[in-house]
């Protein structure tokens, strides 16, 4: 499978190009256009029980979808629900990444996710510990809300974000997940809720917008009863 994006950085789409015959994992509703012919199915990967890990922990939907080319080949647009930016992380089959949840679009066959307790969950901030781990050799494709940022940290050197605005990294961080301020009341006030410590040698990748803010900006502007 080979990624051709365009419409970056504000409204990205990621073309994925299938060899004849080629199958490609999508997460379900990111499908914009297939060229004619192109076979879908949707299925629970792993079976019921992980795809309800997949639903309920993870944040992604209960099912998978796998696109595959007829036989003269084909390609697969998708995108994500937020405006922003998509970038491909080639896997190598040594290093895995860690992708949040709402940030996994797209990945090659022979690139396998499943669902990755990554610390405690965010009672009121709305981001769960639950991330998606892939690993495997091929394309894998993430999209973020807003701008997309690299952050390369090297040996030891330390950085801390918050859990909204952080889109995936890599197996060779290290990092741990906290409160940003002591006690319920300090953490209504600050308005944040929890953060990622990671550690290097490493990337991370960040988003210049919070999902979760901007849904608690909608519901906020939805007239009570």
């Amino acid at each position: 499978m080979q990624v051709q994006i365009r419409h970056q950085p504000s409204f990205a789409v990621a073309r994925l190009l299938l060899a004849p015959g080629e199958p490609c994992q999508v997460e379900s509703g990111a499908m914009a256009a297939t060229s004619y012919g192109v076979h879908v199915q949707s299925q629970a990967q792993g079976g019921v029980m992980k795809g309800l890990g997949r639903a309920f922990l993870s944040g992604e939907s209960f099912f998978v979808s796998t696109y595959t080319a007829p036989q003269n080949g084909g390609w697969v647009d998708v995108a994500a629900n937020l405006p922003g930016d998509m970038q491909v992380l080639n896997l190598d089959g040594r290093q895995g990444w860690c992708v949040t949840r709402g940030s996994w679009i797209a990945s090659a066959h022979s690139v396998h996710t499943e669902t990755r307790w990554g610390g405690m969950k965010n009672l009121f901030g709305g981001e769960g510990g639950f991330l998606t781990h892939a690993t495997g050799q091929g394309p894998l494709v993430v999209a973020c809300y807003g701008a997309l940022e690299t952050v390369n940290l090297q040996p030891g050197e330390m950085i801390t974000i918050d859990t909204g605005h952080v889109v995936a990294f890599a197996d060779t961080v290290q990092q741990q997940i906290r409160k940003v301020s002591q006690g319920i009341v300090q953490s209504l006030k600050s308005g944040e809720g929890l953060v990622f410590d990671f550690a290097g040698p490493g990337q991370v990748l960040t988003q210049t917008r919070n999902p979760s803010a901007l849904s608690a900006w909608v519901i906020a502007q939805v007239p009570s009863r």
